[in-house]
């Protein structure tokens, strides 16, 4: 998979790894994942987690499906909901079809009309090293108590 820059050329990957060495993680509809997600490739979620997911290179969560945790990558596209804090080292896209309840943070952002956002948005600069910025601790979830 090849990711491409702005003039339509593609680029070397961020972490050191060549496109065939980066691994495609799939949540299919009808899967649900309880626990903790951690990768350096790409995940496509059209399923449910219930746990965050941490250090992904790219996050493609699509119509329909969700994620009730925190979101850590380098790039998110989001067409389905999420249920906690959103960190995007590089980039966010957020789809018609997007629901995030929660906070973001990003370097840069899409925002399709219809998406709806219940948080506060913070654009800035952020530090791709491990241990900086790119902690699960500044994308925490928001917690939702409910009584049933």
């Amino acid at each position: 998979m090849a990711i491409f820059g702005k003039d339509g050329a593609s680029r070397p990957e961020a972490r050191g790894t060549s496109p065939v060495e980066i691994p495609l993680s799939i949540i299919a509809n009808g899967m649900r994942i309880v626990g903790d997600i951690e990768t350096a490739g790409v995940v496509k979620v059209d399923g449910q987690i219930d746990g965050s997911v941490n250090g992904a290179r790219q996050l493609l969560l699509g119509r329909g499906a969700s994620i009730r945790g925190a979101i850590l990558a380098d790039e998110v596209v989001i067409g389905g909901t999420v249920d906690g804090g959103v960190v995007a080292t590089e980039r966010l896209e957020l789809q018609s079809s997007a629901v995030v309840n929660g906070d973001i943070e990003t370097r840069s952002i899409v925002v399709l009309e219809g998406a709806q956002i219940n948080g506060a948005v913070r654009m800035r600069e952020i530090n791709a090293q491990r241990g900086d910025d790119r902690s699960a601790k500044s994308a925490e979830p928001l917690r939702i108590v409910s009584g049933t």
